[in-house]
């Protein structure tokens, strides 16, 4: 691979799950206009998170990812915006105490549009269409004009990027974030969980550390950090055009980056290593991931980390494992002996959904068994502890809706109850409850990775 890079340059390299437009010179238009935008994010926010990453791939912070599977324009809601930010918020307080760590934060939320298939087309009724492929690109709807690309739908989603950030900022910095209220939220949930009891004792922990603080004068008046919080924006980096526009060279340090987000990510589907997803990504600065599935040889992992990150820098690259919880015991321990054995500085993150979508019964609905969720989870962390390696991260499809579209977790939703509030566009998603629920459940499982983390980490005199 050549050396000479720009932010055109992937347009030279074979390319996958990306949309074929009828009308050129309009895409090209759109992009141009895009290129004149401000950006949405800033090369210093980037970098900040980088810095936050290194700290977890050596075990001294974990990364929480979440947020939808797929943004929509037509459930552009401040109140969603609010639900979904409000949900990670009392996840990430549940793990910081459990763990005893600093939670990164980071949400799949200002430009999660676009998703990659399985197929070019679908066929309903003998009738072949496009495929959906996120806001961004067409409708959802199943007719040949709203199957067919829009190259103005990246403007709009540009739009609806901002204005969430915009939000996001707000709520991040003005007070919405204090630690105070998401505490009671917390306590909200538990008020009305089947699952009461089960919960309370670490709950009732946290309350008596934040009583002792208050007794010490330590409050959201005196401590900046319990009244504001850090937090991220990331999506899969998949409409490349889309990606270049938003491409700058940083001021200060000459360096390109992608301003729509802080945090991109390659998927399972596009880490060709010569292929251009690949090639965009080599050449920008922001932290970036790439979802690690079965099909991923370990010598092409350490191949793509030469390609991605030549020079071993902690906090640049995220390894999203995603194999489902039948085939993470298989394969993960061999990626992660190859990454050790290299000596690659990474965070070893788990997204416990895409491996584990079924079909459920007769219904139709694809659908996420919680068991099988949280079981993927806790065999990443088991793994962990096994290499002596850091479990460094979740990533997770959720909202803070009250939706109903994976079964199980305390709600013991079914699959009758799958068809009352099934909302997503794409992959179902965890709603509120199980989220949280998933939160309490992790967090010894955490403090418990880390100590023993910790005792291998001092056997080996670090």
């Amino acid at each position: 691979m050549s050396n000479k890079w720009s932010p055109e340059s992937w347009r030279s390299k074979d390319i996958i799950q990306v949309p074929q437009y009828r009308d050129q010179d309009a895409l090209n238009s759109v992009e141009a206009r895009l290129k004149s935008y401000p950006p949405l994010v800033f090369a210093g926010e980037a970098r900040e998170l980088r810095h936050q990453l290194a700290e977890v791939a050596e075990g001294r912070a974990f990364l929480l990812q979440g947020g939808d599977c797929a943004e929509s324009f037509a459930e552009f809601h401040p109140d969603n915006i609010r639900d979904t930010f409000r949900v990670l918020l009392q996840m990430s307080v549940v793990l910081t105490y459990g763990g005893s760590l600093p939670v990164v934060k980071v949400g799949r939320i200002a430009g999660q549009f676009a998703k990659p298939r399985s197929a070019d087309t679908e066929t309903q009724e003998g009738v072949e269409l496009p495929s959906y492929r996120g806001d961004i690109i067409n409708a959802i709807d199943f007719n040949a004009e709203a199957r067919e690309p829009d190259p103005e739908r990246l403007i709009q989603a540009y739009g609806q990027s901002a204005a969430t950030l915009n939000l996001l900022r707000a709520f991040a910095q003005g007070g919405f974030a204090d630690l105070t209220n998401v505490h009671k939220w917390t306590l909200g949930f538990l008020a009305n969980s089947p699952q009461n009891d089960r919960y309370q004792e670490l709950a009732d922990r946290i309350t008596d550390a934040m009583n002792f603080m208050m007794a010490c004068g330590i409050t959201s008046e005196t401590a900046p950090q319990l009244h504001q919080t850090d937090f991220y924006t990331s999506h899969e980096a998949l409409l490349l055009g889309y990606e270049q526009a938003m491409t700058r060279i940083d001021s200060t340090s000459g360096d390109w980056y992608d301003t729509s987000a802080h945090m991109v990510w390659i998927g399972d589907r596009t880490r060709q290593p010569d292929g251009a997803h690949v090639e965009f990504f080599r050449g920008i600065k922001n932290p970036i991931g790439m979802k690690c599935g079965p099909s991923l040889d370990p010598d092409e992992l350490i191949h793509l980390c030469d390609i991605l990150n030549p020079e071993n820098i902690p906090g640049r690259m995220t390894l999203i494992a995603r194999f489902g919880s039948d085939k993470v015991a298989e394969g993960l321990p061999r990626l992660i002996r190859k990454v050790k054995a290299e000596g690659r500085k990474v965070v070893w993150s788990c997204d416990p959904m895409h491996g584990n979508t079924i079909k459920a019964g007769n219904t139709g609905y694809k659908t996420r068994p919680f068991d099988r969720i949280l079981s993927e989870v806790q065999q990443f962390f088991a793994i962990h502890q096994a290499e002596g390696t850091h479990a460094g991260g979740v990533h997770f499809e959720m909202t803070g809706q009250d939706v109903t579209e994976c079964l199980g977790g305390a709600q013991a939703i079914s699959e009758e109850d799958l068809s009352s509030r099934y909302h997503t566009h794409c992959d179902p998603r965890l709603n509120a409850s199980q989220a949280l629920e998933l939160a309490f459940l992790l967090a010894d499982g955490i403090k418990k990775e880390r100590g023993l983390f910790s005792e291998g980490a001092a056997a080996a005199g670090f």
